[in-house]
């Protein structure tokens, strides 16, 4: 468990090196760093510096906070996350959301790697997050469990408006303005790092799940307790499997490679939102 002081601590270490106050906080999934070589007048910051920090430890990952200048707007930008399957708690987990909220940030951007479970979705597409459905936090591994620090949050918090409409009404306009698809849906997360069986898929289908992957919304919880706001989009890296029949198999590198078409959309819809972001 963590204290407002270890988050103050953490913050502080990141300000005594920054030039710049970062109003929005941005968390890159697997293969979707290279964004963060897109800031201008950037500090970058390796994970293992910032006091109680998680570092991440999964390919893909680099591991870096970096600040600075992107359209206009000053931001906080992870190449990279802690996941509940590397053995680290939730409050773990959550921490670098606590320290950008600490840092004085108003609205976090979550990006993610996630298969696609509804069929009409492709390897390449993008999916704004417009509900979830957290099963590790439904069961019992939720970073909001434990005493509850009221500097930080309420105690019980509504997660009927999750994800702020008007940043998906906003990203929505973007993306078809610049003539890149973009779905919107719900994002189920497990805890990994295994991945689905087909009878699982078949099941969150029938949940009413779209995509499917192993972040974000703890992360998203966190958020909102400290009355962030949220906007989260999912790169649809692979198409999830849900006959036991196939011939393919889920495998990490493709998740990677699907970035080489998934960070050109999703850098174009996300500089232009920042270019006029809605206060």
């Amino acid at each position: 468990m963590f204290t407002s002081d270890d988050y103050q601590a953490a913050a502080k270490s990141i300000r005594d090196r920054l030039t710049l106050q970062p109003q929005i906080g941005m968390v890159l999934g697997s293969g979707l760093g290279k964004l963060a070589e897109e800031l201008s007048a950037r500090t970058v910051i390796p994970y293992a510096e910032i006091p109680g920090w998680p570092p991440s430890t999964v390919h893909g990952h680099r591991g870096n906070l970096v600040i600075g200048r992107l359209e206009g707007q000053v931001a906080a930008v992870m190449q990279g996350r802690a996941h509940f399957y590397e053995g680290y708690s939730m409050p773990q987990v959550a921490f670098p959301i606590r320290v950008m909220k600490a840092l004085g940030m108003h609205t976090v951007i979550l990006t993610n790697a996630a298969g696609g479970i509804n069929k009409a979705y492709q390897v390449g597409d993008l999916m704004l997050l417009e509900d979830h459905i957290n099963l590790p936090g439904m069961v019992g591994a939720n970073p909001l469990m434990g005493p509850n620090d009221e500097a930080l949050g309420i105690r019980f918090v509504g997660l009927a408006q999750a994800y702020d409409r008007r940043l998906r009404e906003r990203a929505t306009l973007v993306a078809a303005r610049l003539g890149i698809p973009l779905h919107s849906g719900v994002y189920c997360s497990l805890s990994g790092p295994a991945f689905e069986t087909p009878a699982e898929i078949r099941m969150l289908r029938a949940w009413g799940a779209d995509a499917v992957g192993m972040s974000t919304t703890h992360e998203a919880l966190a958020a909102r307790h400290g009355g962030m706001r949220v906007l989260a989009i999912s790169g649809i890296t692979n198409c999830a499997i849900d006959q036991v029949d196939s011939d393919l198999e889920t495998n990490h590198e493709e998740v990677l490679e699907a970035g080489a078409v998934i960070v050109p959309r999703l850098t174009a819809i996300l500089k232009d939102l920042l270019n006029d972001f809605p206060t």
